[in-house]
């Protein structure tokens, strides 16, 4: 994306100076972390393709058969196919993890530009809202919105990603509200707001650029816990509704399984849980290597990767601003 005037470096191309700039190690992890989401990504897509039976199939299955030729992971007390409930789980876990993640981030970036840019009373208001959901457990406050929001959205989809939306709002939230009121005082922002710029402009143009770049790395990490929620919530009863094939419903169902020498009616779908929250941690945790200044500056004092500018940060042009005069040109 262009600055106003047209001008400067696409944010395609300074991706691929961060890239081009960033440690091998930080690399081999964001493969590494991408390798194994689109692994899962492709099985939640093509999941009626890859899946020899449906979702809730039963009929000539037989009852907990072990592993074998016919089903690989075998087979449930309830005659699920253990395979295809780990393959069409992907696709829920899916659909849930990036509605809930997404509904987070259209909640907490903007409130979070509204509370670091208007400062005041209105940012101790929302400081304080945001505090007070932080101080619950992420689990039990994903618990009480989930038993809430039964009664009028039901216990599905929707619910269940609203549920989890709730507790990753105060995350965006606190890191866009410190990020817009350092940002809020720099020299281009001023100079935007001395000439006559409105707050919409200013706001949208100048300051969001320049903090929407930790926005990626919030969301695979949010992305990674929110499957651990949504396992939890399933295995207490509180995800989506039976017989959905969701991840930790199907490992409550088999605690009396693994009790009786059932093994498999368990291991494969925690394996899944561990698998998909493991790629989309690593993930995470490589954009933010690629993205952060600090261990860029920190790689670079140790002679382990080379100088590359930020974009958008400040000591460089900031994003979205012109060359010729940063923060005044464009404005209108």
């Amino acid at each position: 994306m262009s600055g106003p005037d047209g001008r400067g470096k696409s944010r395609i191309a300074r991706w691929r100076e961060l890239w081009a700039g960033a440690h091998p190690t930080a690399r081999r992890i964001i493969v590494a972390g991408a390798v194994i989401t689109g692994f899962f990504l492709v099985l939640a897509i093509a999941a009626p393709l890859v899946a020899p039976y449906g979702e809730a199939e039963f009929r000539g299955i037989p009852q907990l058969k072990a592993p074998s030729a016919a089903h690989i992971f075998g087979t449930t007390n309830l005659r699920y196919d253990v395979l295809s409930r780990v393959v069409f789980g992907a696709r829920l876990a899916f659909e849930v993890v990036v509605a809930s993640t997404i509904v987070a981030m259209f909640i907490g970036v903007p409130l979070g530009l509204l509370a670091g840019y208007a400062a005041g009373r209105l940012d101790r208001v929302l400081v304080t809202i945001m505090d007070a959901m932080y101080a619950f457990p992420s689990l039990l406050l994903a618990i009480v919105a989930a038993f809430a929001l039964r009664r009028w959205v039901g216990q599905g989809v929707p619910a269940a990603a609203l549920s989890i939306s709730v507790i990753y709002v105060p995350q965006y939230f606190r890191v866009v509200r410190n990020h817009t009121l350092s940002v809020r005082e720099e020299t281009f922002v001023e100079a935007a707001r001395a000439m006559g710029a409105r707050s919409t402009t200013t706001i949208g143009r100048y300051i969001l650029p320049n903090v929407i770049q930790s926005v990626p790395v919030i969301f695979t990490l949010n992305a990674a816990d929110a499957i651990l929620t949504l396992a939890a919530l399933g295995f207490l009863g509180y995800g989506v509704h039976v017989p959905a094939a969701e991840w930790g419903y199907d490992i409550s169902r088999a605690i009396t399984d693994v009790a009786n020498g059932f093994w498999w009616t368990s291991l494969f779908p925690g394996l899944a849980i561990l698998a998909l929250t493991t790629g989309l941690t690593l993930l995470g945790e490589g954009i933010n290597d690629l993205v952060n200044p600090l261990l860029r500056r920190r790689a670079r004092r140790r002679g382990r990767a080379e100088p590359v500018p930020t974009p958008g940060m400040p000591g460089g042009l900031p994003a979205g601003l012109p060359e010729s005069a940063p923060g005044v040109e464009g404005i209108r």
